[in-house]
């Protein structure tokens, strides 16, 4: 490789901040909010890797993917983005793209360099105009949809279709790696990240374990927020049960920890996606199901969801 061919900076993505209720704001775009992994894509020359947000090489998982960012133009280039497999609706689903169901799509939303320039601090409209010139949806690669120009109509179209939510984004906005409330998430499904912790026993004909047990980081503790026994299949259990092997520990040190027999605690190292219902004011899960393993996503990084002030 040239040395004129290298990307000097490796970034960390710019998170969205959660906020409770939809709206509208002059200068904002409302994009749909897609449920895949999290990529940064880095074009050095003919080369290309495909990093996770935290940090994991996922080039030859999406070989494709990054074989056509390799036929892009511009000879460096760093894109941010998610990757993504969508229903026979057009919707993203974390489900199918965790069991390697249908076609990966990288759904791009932000060009960070090009040709040796850094556009970070640029605005997030002069960002956006540099992408549309380099990345044309097609194929696997695709431009990240915008909803409409009101953050209202965005919202209910996101409803209508069976979006996980949006993303409103300041148009005027630098790129910062870090969550940032110039980047607002509103969820019109609820859709989370938490630590397995442990795992009770089968009952009856299933096999491997009962159910999981879930947590999330809050204010300095691992604190427990209940269990999810449901959205598991044969296959599920049996490689989850696997993976839990290296990781069992005696005891717990969960806050709130559940006081039951036939329980084996983990090492809190695996991420699941959960959907459900809603999150008690005693901190506790409503109807979860679970979805599948984040593979991007450190056990560290998960916190007990909050909508900002």
């Amino acid at each position: 490789m040239r040395n004129r061919d290298r990307i000097r900076i490796r970034v960390a993505p710019m998170l969205a901040t959660l906020t409770g209720a939809p709206f509208d704001r002059t200068g904002w775009v409302y994009e749909e909010k897609y449920d895949g992994d999290r990529i940064l894509a880095y074009k050095e020359g003919a080369r290309v890797r495909l990093l996770s947000r935290a940090g994991k090489d996922q080039t030859q998982r999406f070989a494709k993917i990054a074989a056509a960012i390799a036929a892009l133009r511009p000879v460096t280039l760093l894109l941010d983005g998610e990757i993504v497999v969508f229903d026979r609706r057009r919707v993203s689903r974390f489900q199918l793209l965790q069991q390697r169901r249908g076609e990966p799509v990288y759904a791009v939303f932000d060009c960070l360099l090009v040709n040796g320039r850094d556009l970070r601090g640029e605005a997030l409209a002069a960002r956006r105009a540099v992408l549309v010139k380099i990345v044309a949806s097609g194929g696997v690669l695709l431009l990240s949809r915008r909803l409409a120009g009101s953050g209202l109509r965005a919202y209910a179209l996101a409803r209508r279709r069976g979006f996980e939510g949006l993303v409103a984004k300041d148009l005027t906005s630098s790129y910062v790696g870090r969550r940032s409330k110039s980047w607002l998430k509103v969820k019109v499904h609820q859709e989370d990240e938490f630590v397995i912790v442990g795992y009770t026993a089968p009952q009856g004909a299933r096999r491997h374990f009962g159910a999981l047990l879930l947590a999330a980081h809050d204010r300095g503790k691992l604190r427990y927020v209940g269990k999810v026994g449901t959205g598991f299949d044969a296959r599920t259990l049996a490689d989850l049960h696997r993976r839990f092997q290296p990781l069992t520990r005696p005891a717990s040190a969960l806050a709130g920890a559940p006081r039951e027999r036939g329980v084996t605690f983990l090492r809190p190292r695996l991420v699941a996606q959960i959907a459900y219902q809603e999150l008690t004011a005693d901190g506790r899960l409503r109807q979860p199901v679970y979805l599948g393993l984040r593979e991007d996503k450190r056990a560290s990084e998960v916190a007990l969801p909050r909508v900002a002030a």
